[in-house]
């Protein structure tokens, strides 16, 4: 349904589909907890909340990038084998600390994310095929690093995986921490602005000075920052990398939890809050029916189903 046409539909369905489209995500989460505590043993328990929070996390901070990218009118295919590939460096250099490992991870993904934005911004490029490049590339380039699954025994690895502060695990911290600044950045910064801008029309922001070309490799390198930040966490929390598992399919996640969160795939616009809250209730999906012995098939089916009723609620909203 376009705008035109919402402007002339009755004014209580108008009204009614304004409010699916900004707040349905929040709807979801809620009636989902609500199924939950009433047919879902021990889902009230704290060790479930846990669980749960630690599990969306990485989902989270892989959100928070593709949100920029999506508000740029792209995507980001590539998060996943970006996620392989922070695990298969960590792996490598983990030997010489937890620091300088890092630090190794993050210029790997500044490499991967500089690639996709100048094949986007400089070459012109569709995002979805210099993304999809990488995401083969990549996940190629991670198994040629580490060919097998590795354990991992570092105290300070261990510490970031599974340790907590006040009861809430260092991968739920990180997570708010990150999803409190990507959401500063797009609100209150000229990064931000200029993002918004170039999503809502290239061609116009090129006109009036605006540097898209810079803007949107940055973009493009942050959410590969981002995703590497995953798949070290992922890493950490089991205590292990495998490049083979690590990161798969993770692009669909996050792609969900945005375009569920209210950031239309059209750009111009990028809802953070609703983002986190997208993950949060593919997570609970997928939780709900695994709980329930499911088979995972019906796990996809059901994203699928979300994914098309969240672009129908949201369609008219990204028009310009």
């Amino acid at each position: 349904m376009t705008e035109a046409t919402l402007r002339t539909a009755p004014p209580d369905k108008a009204r009614v589909l304004h409010w699916v489209r900004n707040y349905g995500v929040y709807t979801g989460v809620v009636l989902l907890l609500a199924v939950n505590t009433a047919i879902t043993p021990h889902f009230l328990s704290t060790e479930n909340f846990r669980t749960q929070a630690v599990q969306v996390a990485p989902v989270v901070i892989v959100a928070l990038g593709m949100a920029l990218v999506i508000g740029t009118e792209g995507v980001d295919l590539s998060v996943g084998a970006v996620m392989a590939l922070a695990a298969s460096v960590t792996a490598l250099y983990l030997g010489y600390g937890l620091v300088p490992a890092l630090l190794v991870v993050a210029l790997f993904a500044a490499g991967a994310g500089l690639v996709n934005g100048v094949l986007v911004a400089f070459v012109g490029v569709q995002p979805i095929v210099a993304t999809l490049a990488l995401m083969v590339g990549g996940r190629g380039l991670a198994l040629v690093l580490l060919p097998q699954l590795k354990d991992l025994h570092d105290p300070a690895l261990a510490t970031l995986g599974s340790g907590a502060v006040g009861g809430i695990p260092y991968l739920v911290l990180i997570a708010a921490a990150l999803s409190a600044l990507v959401a500063f950045t797009v609100r209150r910064t000229t990064f931000g602005r200029r993002l918004l801008a170039i999503g809502d029309s290239r061609a116009a922001a090129r006109l009036a000075g605006l540097p898209v070309r810079r803007v949107l490799v940055l973009v493009y390198v942050v959410s590969a920052l981002l995703a590497a930040v995953a798949g070290v966490l992922a890493t950490a929390r089991l205590q292990a990398s495998d490049p083979t598992s690590a990161g798969n399919l993770m692009e669909l996640s996050a792609i969900t939890a945005v375009v569920v969160g209210g950031t239309p795939l059209t750009g111009g616009r990028v809802d953070i809050g609703g983002t986190v809250a997208g993950a949060v209730l593919v997570q609970l999906l997928t939780a709900t029916l695994i709980k329930h012995d499911l088979p995972p098939s019906w796990t996809q089916i059901a994203q699928a189903a979300v994914i098309v009723a969240a672009v129908y609620a949201a369609r008219g909203r990204g028009e310009r």
